[in-house]
This record gives structure tokens, C-alpha cells and sequence, in this order.
């Protein structure tokens, strides 16, 4: 059943903390509200789980090659938008697991940005029939991992006990947002940051063969949203405002 749609109109996030896979990931399902947030004043961070070592076709491409030129492209996407600062966990592409280490990892950059809104993946996509994909594992278990995280993870005090030795106080996240390509209750009019998406994600080189054909696929999924919220352009997302 669709969730229902969430008025946007008071959403202005002032520290926001995106947490996903792969270089690009973020880029594709957000930039065009991050652009936005950035002009009204937000602080934006990501955090990247994996190296981005595997998403390549071209037969001269090594994993380590790879890892360096995905995190140059993510952190020149970055600068494009605005967003203050990336920091990459360093897992390997395709054995992410939503395990005790990667939420502490997770909660160490929480307690540490002190975010009042996280992004993420909506770990309950697991595949979609209208777009004919099945969703990636690292993008199912970084959601899991970050929503454990916030909840009740970097809540508690007595978790992670390390961390207040390190000056890492406990932090309550009140706004979670969750990229979800067939769910929505949440969007946000990009018509105006839509080109800086794309900018965005054409800095993702390795990751296209045919920007136009890209950037045709993006333009059509965005006047889609747009049309549930009477505009041009939107972004689409699950929001859950946490009450605790």
C-alpha cells in the first residue's frame, strides 16, 4: 500500500548525513534536493561505505584503478553540489553485511556530524518490477546497518562505550529519508537544481558509456515525481520523523 504523502513545504534539514554503498549512489536518488538544502543554508555530509572497486565492464580496469578514480569522480560530484565533506568506509563492493562493525562505524560519523536528518537506502527495496532491476545487497545492507544506527544505537549511551573515551557523545536523529524508486510519501521539487544533478552525476565517468542517454533516463524519472507534486522536476523518498 503506498504511504501517504508527507507535506514538504517546513522540510529545511540543517545537518544532514547521507550514508551509502558506492560512490554515485547518493547522486542518483538525491543531489538534486542536496543542491537545494545546500542554497537554504544545510550542511551536508557523506559517508560511503565500499571503495567502489568492482563497477567496471572495461577489461583494462583493476580493482584498485577503479577504487581511486570512483572516489576522485564522487568527491568532484561533491564540490558540484556543495556538499562539505565525503568520508569512505573502505569495504569491498558486493560483501557489505549489515554487521556489528559497520553500524559502529556508522554511529561513530553520527555521533561525531551530529546530523539532524540521515539519508539512506530503503532497506525493504529489494527489487522493483516496474523499473525491471532487483536492488544491489550493499544497498540493502548499508539501509539495514544505518537504521539500526540511528535507531537505538547512537541513542544509547552505554552502546559503543569507546566513543565517550573519544568525546563521542550519544545524538538523537529526528529525520530519516529513504531511497525508494517505487515509494514515496515524501518529495522535493528540484526543478530548479535538477541541472546540478546532473552535473553531478556526470562527474561519475567510469560509471556511463552515454551521458545523453543517462541524463534522458534521470529528466524522465524526475517529471514523473514532479507530477505527484505539480512541478517540473522532484525527487521522490520515504520519510520517517522519529518520536523518542
Amino acid at each position: 500500500m503506498p504511504s501517504k504523502k508527507v507535506n514538504n513545504q517546513q522540510f529545511l534539514p540543517k545537518i544532514v548525513l547521507a550514508v551509502f554503498a558506492h560512490p554515485d549512489d547518493v547522486d542518483f536518488g538525491a543531489a538534486g534536493s542536496i543542491a537545494k538544502w545546500v542554497k537554504t543554508g544545510a550542511k551536508i555530509y557523506y559517508l560511503i561505505a565500499t571503495r567502489g572497486c568492482k563497477g567496471s565492464t572495461d577489461p583494462k580496469m583493476n580493482s584498485e584503478k577503479l577504487a581511486k578514480v570512483r572516489q576522485k569522480e564522487q568527491q568532484a560530484a561533491a564540490r558540484v553540489l556543495g556538499v562539505g565533506k565525503v568520508y569512505f568506509l573502505g569495504h569491498t563492493d558486493g560483501e557489505l553485511e549489515p554487521a556489528l562493525q559497520l553500524k559502529e562505524e556508522i554511529v561513530r560519523f553520527i555521533r561525531e556530524v551530529r546530523p539532524d536528518t540521515v539519508l539512506t537506502f530503503d532497506p525493504l527495496m529489494r527489487y522493483s518490477q516496474s523499473r525491471g532491476f532487483v536492488n544491489h545487497p550493499d544497498h540493502i545492507a548499508i539501509g539495514e546497518a544505518t537504521l539500526a544506527a540511528v535507531y537505538p544505537l547512537a541513542r544509547d549511551r552505554l552502546t559503543f562505550p569507546a566513543h565517550q573515551k573519544a568525546g563521542l557523545v550519544p545524538h538523537k536523529v529526528r529525520e530519516i529519508l529513504l531511497t525508494n524508486f517505487d515509494e514515496q510519501n515524501f518529495f522535493v521539487d528540484i526543478t530548479k537544481t535538477f541541472e546540478k544533478k546532473l552535473a553531478a552525476l556526470k562527474c561519475h565517468r567510469s560509471q556511463y558509456d552515454d551521458f545523453g542517454k543517462l541524463a534522458k533516463m534521470m529528466r524522465k524519472w524526475a517529471r514523473v515525481l514532479g507530477k505527484k507534486i505539480k512541478v517540473r522536476y522532484a525527487e521522490g523518498f520515504k520519510r520517517i520523523s522519529i518520536e523518542f
